[in-house]
């Protein structure tokens, strides 16, 4: 293993690892096809069947219910898919497979009819399961004994992750919005099956890095004189597991995420087929409600009797990633918005026609973010080229192939833009603007959490929680003069961009920072456990986000558009406030972990 880390390290490109950005582009090409679909998807569902571009004209709440549990179930496999890699058939096996039955899946897409649909959300699914964990595995294999150079690597990946959504969103979104939706679907397919070809040819790079888990394992030698080395244990020797599993935990554990599963079916399904599965009601509650307060129930009182059983140094600190879990609950219930009824308001409210010397300005602007990111990142691919030609030269032809048909598609783009007068900018491209502030503000985060100034987790998660309310605020504004019950409008396209700005500033205070102190805080031997937690929480909110965003309607014929806005601004930026509040304590359950 050592020996392929060094060979790994001898072609460097940037200071880093060829490998490194074998890695980047298979995360660049499937985030494009991921992020590509998801933006189309509510749009589809929800556009008119009588116009020129049909969609099934699903009511919203049909097709955000189905949103929220595809969104969901991205969450949970990943648990299921890291577990059969760490034990059974390693990452680099797991990427091919993920990518594998995630490329038939955008390839069912394109169909558009509802068993071809299910079909492919189905795939997207596992494949995501397969796929999502072990690529950020594989770089942690890669950078053993370099820990130095960690964060780096990280980041050049975060880069690959932001600029494949960017292009996804914006080139998809295109061609589904001008052309039709199966060309979107398409594109998407066609650049997953270019991720998939280049990483299955550059395989051979990573030697033994990422292959099925040896029976043989490695001991780790101290890295410095202060730092104790491994221990040897008598074989005879019996080991005591620390808190582990009853029979109880283990039937609380089946129980809730039947329940929990459950619901996450049932819901599109009796409110899209009229197929209920929990058919029943027990007092007030329906059988679906009743099914998923269940399930929340037994499963919180897993957690609280687990904690209960640690001792009180780790069970306070388990307790502050319980609190911080919650919160992230909330953040994502409201963050996910960007991908449902933002973008419904996006294309139903919001004045998207551009004429004159404005539309001259924007797509001039357009050109500039298309093509200045495009063109560093072929530079990087010609630095890789280079250096890795004679290893992988057939990897590097498809990869470079890939880059000829996407520079096409730009090009297709931006002529077909400048040969119209006026401009109407796609409901989808608003969905670049996240990945677009991610790129520019991260190197200003950053700087801000290296300095004198970095403010605690408790404060950070604060002031992204009030940025998240903030953002949603200026949509309440920017709606006051809608009618209720209105279902379109012409609201300036500049508070939708100020609320994706603070959108993402609110992010960047909580979604890099969550995964971090949660390895801090946890000991060794439960990372993986409160991973699977972690994950837990945010399929949570990103299903919260499809039940709540399903009530736009609703609330808007009742009340107003800014009503249902504000219960985004109302409820995150209190939970922000509570947050702030609790700092005192959550630095004293942390232990002095910072």
């Amino acid at each position: 293993m050592n020996t392929d880390i060094e060979n790994l390290f001898k072609d460097k490109v940037i200071g880093h690892p060829a490998g490194l950005f074998v890695i980047f582009f298979t995360e660049m090409w499937e985030r494009f096809s991921f992020y590509g679909m998801k933006i189309l998807l509510v749009l589809f569902l929800t556009a008119p069947f009588l116009s020129d571009n049909p969609g099934w004209e699903w009511s919203r709440e049909n097709a955000l219910a189905l949103i929220g549990t595809y969104s969901s179930l991205l969450y949970l496999t990943p648990i299921v898919g890291g577990w059969l890699a760490d034990k059974i058939i390693g990452y680099k096996w797991a990427v091919i497979i993920g990518c594998f039955i995630m490329m038939l899946g955008h390839a069912f897409m394109v169909f558009e009819t509802p068993w071809s649909l299910y079909l492919g959300l189905a795939l997207l699914v596992i494949g995501t399961g397969f796929f999502k964990p072990n690529m950020t595995s594989m770089i942690s294999e890669m950078y053993k004994g370099k820990e130095s150079k960690k964060d780096g690597a990280y980041t050049i990946y975060y880069m690959g992750v932001n600029a494949g959504a960017f292009f996804g969103m914006m080139l998809c979104g295109y061609l589904a919005e001008n052309l039709g939706w199966s060309y979107g679907f398409g594109l998407a397919g066609i650049f997953m099956l270019g991720g998939l070809i280049q990483f299955w040819l550059a395989k051979d790079l990573f030697g033994m890095i990422g292959e099925r888990p040896s029976k043989i394992h490695e001991v780790e030698l101290p890295q410095n004189i202060n730092e104790e080395g491994p221990k040897e244990h008598n074989e005879n020797e019996v080991t005591i597991k620390l808190n582990p599993f009853t029979a109880l935990d283990k039937i609380l554990i089946v129980l809730s995420s039947i329940g929990g599963v459950l619901y996450l079916f049932n819901d599109p399904m009796s409110k899209i087929g009229n197929i209920n599965l929990l058919d029943f009601k027990v007092g007030s509650l329906d059988g679906s409600n009743f099914t998923v307060l269940l399930a929340l129930a037994l499963f919180l009182y897993l957690i609280t009797s687990r904690i209960s059983r640690y001792n009180p140094f780790v069970r306070d600190k388990i307790i502050a990633v319980s609190i911080f879990g919650i919160f992230t609950v909330f953040f994502f219930a409201a963050f996910e918005q960007s991908l449902g009824s933002m973008t419904l308001f996006a294309r139903d409210y919001t004045d998207r026609v551009l004429v004159g010397s404005s539309a001259t300005v924007f797509k001039v602007i357009d050109s500039i973010l298309t093509v200045v990111p495009l063109v560093l990142i072929t530079w990087v691919l010609y630095l890789l080229f280079k250096k890795t030609y004679s290893k992988i030269p057939y990897s590097n032809i498809i990869l470079g192939l890939t880059f000829v048909f996407l520079w096409y598609v730009v090009f297709y783009k931006i002529s077909n833009e400048f040969s119209k007068d006026t401009t109407e900018v796609g409901a989808s491209w608003f969905g670049i603007l996240n990945s677009f502030f991610i790129i520019t503000l991260a190197p200003v985060f950053s700087k801000w959490w290296e300095s004198k100034y970095n403010p605690s987790v408790a404060m950070k998660y604060g002031i992204g929680l009030v940025l998240l309310g903030l953002g949603f605020g200026v949509l309440v504004f920017g709606t006051m003069g809608i009618e209720p019950g209105a279902k379109t409008a012409s609201v300036s396209m500049i508070f939708l961009i100020l609320a994706y700005l603070l959108h993402t500033m609110g992010e960047l205070c909580i979604s890099p920072v969550g995964l971090s102190y949660l390895s801090k805080l946890v000991p060794g031997r439960m990372i993986g456990f409160m991973f699977g937690i972690w994950y837990l929480a945010i399929a949570i909110g990103n299903k919260a986000a499809g039940s709540m965003g399903g009530m736009i309607d609703k609330i808007t014929a009742e009340y107003s558009l800014s009503t249902f806005f504000l219960i985004f601004t109302l409820v995150p930026a209190g939970i922000g406030v509570v947050s702030m509040l609790l700092n005192p304590l959550l630095k004293k359950l942390m232990h002095g972990v910072k």
